[in-house]
């Protein structure tokens, strides 16, 4: 059997191609394994929960909801919830989409400071960009459809963010959400259903495999001792079965973890917030929209202007303007940070003091962006909060900076004597 499947398909060659492929063994790069088991695990449970959901606010009534009529959206969850784990389900679609993010972020993270980005991996750091930011996007688009007061509210200061965009933004946002978004437009969920549950997780897909594809094609960059070991060679395990086995294993690992955290901690049960009202409660957004929602907080509302029709106001400043910076930022980097050489190596983060400090004083933005978003809870001023979201940043990178050209220096001139150690005098 074996034998006639090889003779019409090449079973063999291909085993030996792309089965024998050689993975380098470092714990930091399972990062976009996870990455890939949690959108493997959104996909799962996101069939189960389209299964059993209404994409409509029509008015229903029954049991689940005490005999009041809600939208249909929101019954669907109390539906859901009442089915056996079927709360717990639901829960691990919410919290795999919140490790998607942070081990996509830390992927790029891992990427951006060990110098993977570089020639010839350009590309791919840029379809990496991109996958951030659709999963991103994907993420908040799955927020309305609970229907819930508190998934209305948080989904309208996307909106609004959106329609402050000049001269396009409010027809764009009216395109996706199908109109103004209100507890009684009854487009906006059909809208954002599938795009949702199809055209994005399809964008997705085709960039996933994009970026394996080009991985494949262009081989890993590994630590650099394997320069030692084997120069010019990949150094690890072949994919099947070594490196096949410890993904299975670490994929066993991550459902186990994330179902106990789905169980242990259920996303926010729709009762909680009920159907949409005219009341507004009061919300934040997850993580990865709290720093943006951290800087909305500190914009003040007269940092506003009007140019050829369009208003500038606070949400373009902080909603639109800041992170289009940091995204174009992101897909400069490759070519801020050019080689002519090509990159087969890690490079440590070290030995680039610069490029450290400035991932060390971007990440104390976000963090001091994040907290500005706890202004009203902890009582903080605008003016200590400027200062915390501009100056601290900017000081951590400089203190950085110094730090590691002052601790690590002298390693690098032993290293440099090392080299020459033995090569004769040097020449002009």
């Amino acid at each position: 059997m074996y034998q006639w499947l090889d003779d019409r398909l090449s079973i063999g060659k291909l085993y030996a191609k792309a089965f024998r492929k050689a993975f380098p063994v470092h714990h930091s790069f399972f990062l976009g394994e996870i990455t890939l088991f949690s959108f493997i695990t959104l996909v799962l449970t996101g069939i189960f929960l389209t299964l059993n959901y209404e994409p409509s606010i029509r008015p229903v009534s029954g049991p689940l909801s005490g005999g009041q009529e809600v939208p249909a959206a929101y019954y669907s969850i109390l539906y859901i919830d009442s089915l056996p784990f079927g709360a717990v389900i639901r829960s691990l679609h919410h919290w795999a989409a919140h490790i998607m993010i942070a081990a996509a972020f830390l992927h790029m993270l891992r990427i951006h400071l060990t110098g993977a980005y570089k020639n010839p991996r350009e590309l791919n750091w840029i379809v990496g960009v991109f996958l951030l930011v659709l999963a991103i996007v994907t993420a908040f688009t799955g927020y309305a459809l609970p229907f819930d007061n508190y998934a209305l509210t948080a989904t309208k200061i996307g909106y609004e963010i959106g329609a402050a965009a000049p001269w396009v933004g409010k027809l764009l946002s009216d395109i996706l959400f199908a109109g103004e978004l209100s507890p009684t437009n009854t487009q906006t969920i059909p809208r954002l259903y599938p795009i949702h549950v199809l055209w994005l997780p399809l964008t997705l897909i085709a960039l996933i495999s994009l970026h394996l594809v080009i991985m494949i094609k262009q081989k890993h960059t590994q630590p650099r001792y394997a320069e030692k070991v084997a120069p010019g060679k990949i150094v690890g395990v072949p994919l099947f079965p070594q490196q096949a086995a410890m993904m299975g294993i670490l994929f066993l690992v991550y459902i186990g973890a994330t179902t106990f955290i789905a169980g242990a901690f259920l996303a926010h049960p729709v009762q909680a917030f009920g159907p949409p009202t005219a009341n507004t409660p009061a919300v934040k957004p997850d993580w990865y929209f709290l720093w943006i929602y951290g800087i909305l907080q500190i914009i003040p509302a007269n940092w506003r202007f009007e140019f050829l029709g369009a208003t500038f106001g606070p949400q373009f400043w902080g909603g639109i303007l800041v992170p289009t910076l940091i995204i174009l930022g992101a897909l400069a980097i490759p070519f801020l940070d050019y080689s002519k050489e090509k990159q087969r190596y890690l490079e440590l983060p070290s030995r680039h003091p610069f490029r450290t400090s400035f991932v060390i004083g971007m990440l104390m933005f976000y963090i001091m962006s994040t907290l500005a978003g706890y202004k009203v809870d902890l009582k903080l001023s605008n003016e200590l909060l400027w200062v915390l979201v501009l100056i601290v940043p900017i000081v951590t990178g400089v203190v950085s900076y110094l730090l590691i050209k002052a601790i690590y220096s002298k390693d690098w001139n032993q290293e440099v004597r090392v080299e020459l150690k033995g090569k004769g005098p040097a020449t002009d």
